[in-house]
């Protein structure tokens, strides 16, 4: 039973450290830095296909007899770039040092390129192709670059060479991580000419900037010196100004005291005069009560009297007049009931008392007799024939005849 334990246990460790072989030598893990190239199998990037697969930063296993694996270094590439006689714009030759960081690129699709064109080289050929591609982009961007611009602007000229370079090593699968210009010299002492023409036209400007500063220096001391005479015109404006105000406000003052007195005065006037209004007010009052008492009431007393007075001359009036209606009326009644002599009689009454004046005489007229006369006339006669006219003419007007009703009186005695 031991034995068996001990032949399974050396068995499963047999296999074990085959298995560990095995897998040590199939399994493959990428640093940060590099990127493993696992050759032998196509698969497609894109639109073609390709014989080969990428890891990066991790692990693969390999398959045995079908994949090989290669290594790809993905650290920077420091290259020294000198151009030596390089022709500017205008003709100028320029001696340019440089240095350049380049590295393979760790994404697709760059590094396919890289792995395409330098797979399995050393790194010293990859450096030389990358710095003579550094080299003939710098002469091409010097080309188009004064030797004044590639002097006075280095960082404009190492972008320049930047964007140039660029999309070669993109092409050929390579980055250009930095780019940086250290010197730019010339055989011919072109550099040094314009150094010597920008000395002087430093110190020309020197002298000029000395000459304005000097300049503005006078102009700013007269401004200085402006500014402070109207400073103290500005001061005396303001005194001045002060000073009169001081006398508007004194006058204003004296103003307004003058009005307050004024309209004290007006106001005590009005207060006079109002008192003034009050007491006449009192004595039209103390006027119109005494005439009251003195005219009103005795007029009120006379036209009470004289209304009294007038109401009993009119009680009078109608009582006489009620006593001629109720006159009038036992009359009308002792006309009615009378007949046809009342009429007579009443025209009787009513003329007799006209005899006299119609007969001439003063006195009374007592009828005892009527008597006709004779129509001849005769001496003495003249109150017969009046009494017959005044008969005739009574009896014309009212229809009368006062013979014949004195004759029926007298014949009713």
């Amino acid at each position: 039973m031991i034995g068996v334990i001990v032949v399974l246990a050396l068995a499963a460790f047999v296999v074990f450290t085959t298995l560990s072989f095995i897998l040590r030598k199939l399994l493959y893990v990428s640093a940060p830095n590099e990127a493993l190239i696992f050759s032998g199998r196509p698969r497609r990037v894109g639109e073609r296909e390709v014989g080969y697969r990428v890891v990066r930063g991790g692990r693969a296993l390999r398959v045995p007899l079908f994949e090989v694996v290669d290594s790809v270094d993905l650290t920077n590439i420091a290259i020294d770039i000198q151009v030596r006689g390089a022709y500017s714009k205008g003709g100028i030759p320029l001696n340019v040092h440089g240095v350049a960081n380049i590295k393979l690129p760790g994404e697709e699709p760059l590094l396919n390129n890289a792995i395409e064109r330098f797979l399995g080289k050393p790194r010293d050929e990859l450096m030389a192709i990358a710095k003579e591609t550094l080299e003939g982009n710098l002469r091409g961007v010097l080309a188009q670059l004064t030797p004044e611009q590639v002097n006075q602007d280095k960082a404009r000229f190492a972008h320049s060479l930047l964007e140039e370079a660029e999309h070669d090593l993109n092409r050929m699968g390579l980055v250009l991580d930095t780019l940086k210009i250290q010197n730019i010299t010339d055989d011919v002492g072109y550099l040094n000419s314009i150094g010597r023409i920008q000395g002087a036209k430093v110190r020309m400007e020197a002298a000029i900037a000395e000459a304005k500063a000097t300049a503005d220096a006078s102009v700013q001391q007269a401004m200085n010196w402006r500014a402070s005479e109207v400073a103290k015109v500005d001061a005396d404006l303001a005194i001045a100004g002060q000073e009169i105000q001081k006398r508007i406000l004194d006058a204003q003052t004296r103003r307004a005291a003058m009005i307050a007195e004024s309209e004290g005065q007006v106001a005590a006037q009005i207060a006079q005069v109002t008192a003034e209004i009050e007491r006449q007010k009192v004595r039209a009052l103390q006027v119109k009560r005494q005439l009251d008492a003195d005219v009103v009431q005795l007029a009120e007393a006379d036209r009470r009297a004289r209304e009294e007075e007038a109401r009993g001359h009119a009680a009078r009036f109608v009582e006489r007049g009620r006593a001629e209606a109720m006159a009038l009326k036992s009359v009308f009644e002792a006309y009615a009931a009378a007949g046809e002599g009342a009429r007579e009689v009443m025209m009787l009454q009513q003329v007799m008392p006209l005899l006299a004046q119609v007969a001439g005489a003063a006195h009374k007229l007592e009828i005892g007799k009527v008597t006709v006369l004779p129509g001849t006339p005769v001496a003495g006669d003249s109150f017969a024939r009046a009494a017959i006219g005044a008969n005739e003419q009574i009896k014309a007007a009212t229809g009368v005849d006062l013979m014949a009703a004195a004759k029926r009186l007298e014949g009713s005695s």
